[in-house]
């Protein structure tokens, strides 16, 4: 794989980054902040909604009934709450989940176990790369779903959120979703990045010529066109997970493990109750996912690098 893959380009590049190098690696950090970052704040009035109807599914009787009123008493402020903490969180989480998936899928695929599955290795180091990248994102996690699921709002914006939850709980207190959030997040970015890459071999298979015959517009549509199809495995597949989380967030007790709160939601709400709000979340996920493959390949394509998949 790597033989083969240092010899890729974008098309008409002079490609000035060597590849699998530390600047390869930082500039693909980078990338994934620039991806993730933007985009899932861009989708905080759907994530806003999403949450508080998994919450209390009668809260409000559609998506734009929700957006409606809530516009109506808060303004455009209120539709974007929650923001800050999105924005910050999911940086951090795009560097780890972009940057260190592309060093674990060199070294897993390409250094260490050069003979193994493709797929496996999309696996193995998509898999790596969201536990380390979650560690990022939790506490920036736990104070959005507070902030979004609560009536009246747990706190009104990020300073006020982190300092009550740290001032009630200590810094433990933000750690709290991390098994779940691990539960949400890891298959949710096996399925993404692995079935990423299958989905863009095909295309191309499909299409019937190589993709380096391809210049890098053509290229990046088919970045997008494979991202929205790893969007919709992606939400279904973490769904009752992302149920979950948002539920312990913003309904565990005091001094109850996560285990116990988690039997005692499940107790309440059932098998379907898992499944709240799936349908704003495959729209959601299916449109973030698409936009940030497009963005994260074109910036690699900017840099002179080559598109991810495909080879």
């Amino acid at each position: 794989m790597a033989g083969q893959q240092q010899k890729l380009k974008a098309p008409g590049s002079k490609n000035q980054i060597e590849l699998f190098s530390g600047t390869y690696f930082g500039a693909c950090t980078l990338g994934g902040i620039i991806a993730c970052g933007p985009t899932h704040t861009s989708v905080t009035p759907l994530d806003l909604v999403k949450c508080r109807r998994q919450v209390d599914p009668k809260i409000y009787t559609s998506n734009l009934s929700a957006w409606s009123s809530i516009y109506r008493a808060e303004g455009v402020r209120g539709v974007f709450f929650g923001w800050s903490p999105t924005f910050i969180g999911y940086s951090f989480q795009g560097a780890g989940k972009y940057g260190f998936y592309e060093v674990f899928k060199y070294f897993y695929g390409d250094r260490w176990f050069p003979n193994t599955n493709k797929t496996v290795v999309y696996l193995a180091a998509s898999a790596s790369a969201e536990f380390l990248a979650d560690l990022a994102l939790c506490p920036w996690e736990a104070i959005k779903v507070r902030m979004q699921t609560t009536l009246p709002p747990y706190a009104h914006n990020l300073r006020e959120g982190w300092s009550k939850v740290v001032a009630q709980e200590g810094i433990s207190g933000l750690y709290k979703g991390l098994y779940p959030l691990w539960g949400r997040q890891i298959p949710y970015t096996m399925v993404k990045f692995a079935t990423f890459e299958e989905a863009v071999a095909q295309i191309y298979r499909t299409l019937g010529k190589p993709k380096e015959s391809y210049n890098s517009l053509q290229q990046t549509g088919v970045s997008f066109l494979g991202g929205y199809i790893a969007g919709i495995g992606c939400a279904v597949v973490s769904h009752p997970a992302d149920v979950m989380v948002s539920k312990l967030n913003s309904d565990r007790k005091a001094g109850e493990s996560a285990l116990s709160a988690m039997s005692r939601i499940y107790g309440n709400i059932g098998f379907t109750g898992l499944w709240n709000g799936l349908g704003v979340r495959i729209v959601m996920i299916g449109t973030l996912t698409a936009f940030q493959w497009l963005i994260y390949d074109s910036f690699k394509v900017y840099l002179g690098l080559p598109t991810t998949g495909g080879h």
